[in-house]
């Protein structure tokens, strides 16, 4: 598995794992919540449950990037970058060998919503990104954020599956489950914008899938999404004919609107 460079190189989007996704977007009294919120769990990490559920209520949902993700699909939202700063705050503390971090994020995903669930995967993107370039996440916390993103790779639901493929899945995802997650993505629809390290990790057994997922579309008479240019260069297109590399489109489909 090749390692990709999660460094702030430029041009890279901000997403809600960033440690400063928030800047500038808070009103004071949101701000002030998050803060109040991320101090309580620091002195009693049981009150992140309830703070992660109120996340969206205190902070609002608008996209990080309205402009070129309106839904906050592929970056995620405001209510995203709060929970991941709750995320990053809990484990703070938590004992540093990550069982308990790993316990709570679990029951976390496994008991929210779809806001929530999203949260958990920012915030371990955000614990991903806080650790560069050279501190590793625990083992434990490594073993419970793969499961948790394989199983959002199984949802249905565009912002879950965007938010399975940040920084923690770059790092973390072995070859197999990263190319099918990047796949995915292609035939829902959603602009591979939203998958961190693409070009650090993507392959030739990657392109492979994609010409031969492109191939099928062709066969069966149904359009082949543009961003297989970006991972098969010479893939055939919607057309049929062989494409060059192009920048796709972002998506701009909705996501869900669970609180």
């Amino acid at each position: 598995m090749t390692t990709p460079d999660l460094t702030d190189a430029p041009g890279r989007p901000t997403t809600a794992g960033d440690p400063g996704a928030l800047a500038g977007l808070l009103t004071d009294e949101q701000a002030a919540w998050l803060a109040t919120a991320c101090g309580d769990v620091a002195a009693d990490p049981g009150s992140a449950v309830g703070h992660l559920a109120r996340a969206g209520r205190a902070v609002g949902r608008t996209s990080l990037d309205p402009d070129l993700d309106p839904a906050g699909v592929l970056h995620g939202t405001l209510d995203d970058a709060a929970r991941a700063r709750l995320v990053v705050a809990l484990a703070g503390a938590l004992p540093p060998d990550g069982e308990s971090l790993a316990t709570r994020l679990t029951e976390t995903y496994q008991r929210g919503d779809t806001p929530e669930r999203r949260g958990v995967l920012r915030g371990l993107d955000a614990l991903t990104l806080a650790g560069k370039p050279s501190d590793t996440l625990p083992p434990a916390v490594v073993r419970a954020g793969t499961t948790l993103a394989a199983d959002a790779l199984r949802a249905n639901d565009q912002s879950l599956v965007a938010a399975a493929v940040g920084p923690f899945a770059a790092a973390h995802l072995d070859d197999h489950a990263w190319r099918h997650a990047v796949l995915k993505l292609v035939f829902m629809g959603v602009s591979l914008d939203a998958v961190a390290g693409l070009d650090d990790r993507a392959d030739d057994e990657l392109a492979r899938m994609a010409r031969d997922f492109a191939a099928e579309r062709r066969a069966a008479g149904r359009v082949v999404p543009d961003d297989v240019a970006r991972i098969a260069p010479g893939a055939p297109d919607r057309t049929g004919a062989p494409t060059l590399p192009t920048v796709p489109t972002i998506s701009l489909a909705n996501h869900s609107k669970d609180a």
